[in-house]
């Protein structure tokens, strides 16, 4: 996996709207909605999201490429071989197996990066908050580290048994022709931070995240990065995949079985 997301590094396109810079608040808002249009558009694609200020006024590299993306995503189970036979390994099949998951499909897929010394910080959140399902609960996070993922350079904490207290507040799609694209229901309380538990794993470790668990990662400070692949599969059977999440399954991309071959 990492060599192969160097290769897809190398060889990506940077869309224009991260490297435009504004000067009025109409372009500001071009901006911001040629970003949303991306990232809504995501599911059945490859694409990049990059750290905050790797890009100068002119939309050159501040930093060496493959230090400016934050994560790339949201469907490299699908589209690129190696990431394809290792979301359908038969390790991760077992492991979805012995969760007792009869119909699992993959929902999303992203590369995170944690870039050495400007690695972003990820708040408190629960993943139900972004991949809503009725009943909640029908969603799991298969974290795979890439690299070894310590607290030094932002691996990730949890607030045990938080996940028994339903979510706090769902990201939903507006109605089309509105801007922003999508809004909060309800307020993410604050958290103390003597709750969480950091959760180090050594490269190849798995951590499997409910999907109402509390997580976050703090800003990677070290000079290690911490990479990481990270798929979410929802037990299909019985379930309904809410109409108003950000990402939606595609004619080209149905969510594939997690046990197809």
């Amino acid at each position: 996996m990492r060599l192969e997301i160097s290769k897809i590094v190398e060889e990506m396109d940077v869309p224009p709207h991260c490297r435009t810079e504004f000067t009025t608040k109409q372009e500001e808002q071009l901006h911001a909605q040629g970003s949303a249009d991306y990232f809504l558009t995501s599911g059945d694609k490859i694409r990049f999201f990059f750290e905050k200020g790797v890009f100068d006024k002119n939309g050159d590299f501040l930093v060496p490429r493959e230090n400016s993306v934050n994560k790339i995503g949201h469907a490299l189970h699908a589209l690129n071989p190696v990431f394809r036979e290792v979301t359908h390994s038969p390790q991760v099949q077992e492991v979805g197996r012995l969760l007792g998951l009869g119909k699992p499909v993959i929902v999303q897929s992203m590369y995170i990066f944690k870039q050495p010394g400007i690695g972003g910080e990820v708040t408190p959140h629960q993943d139900a908050t972004f991949l809503h399902t009725e009943p909640i609960g029908r969603v799991i996070g298969f974290w795979i580290a890439v690299e070894d993922a310590t607290e030094q350079n932002g691996c990730l904490w949890f607030i045990p048994g938080s996940h028994r207290a339903g979510i706090n507040r769902r990201m939903v799609r507006t109605p089309p022709g509105t801007f922003p694209c999508t809004q909060f229901l309800g307020e993410e309380p604050n958290y103390k931070d003597d709750n969480f538990v950091p959760a180090p794993v050594p490269k190849g470790g798995l951590v499997l995240i409910h999907g109402e668990v509390v997580h976050k990662s703090k800003l990677n400070n070290s000079l290690n990065s911490r990479h990481a692949y990270s798929f979410h599969v929802m037990q299909s059977e019985g379930t309904k995949w809410s109409p108003d999440n950000w990402l939606l399954p595609t004619l080209d991309l149905p969510f594939p079985s997690l046990y197809r071959g």
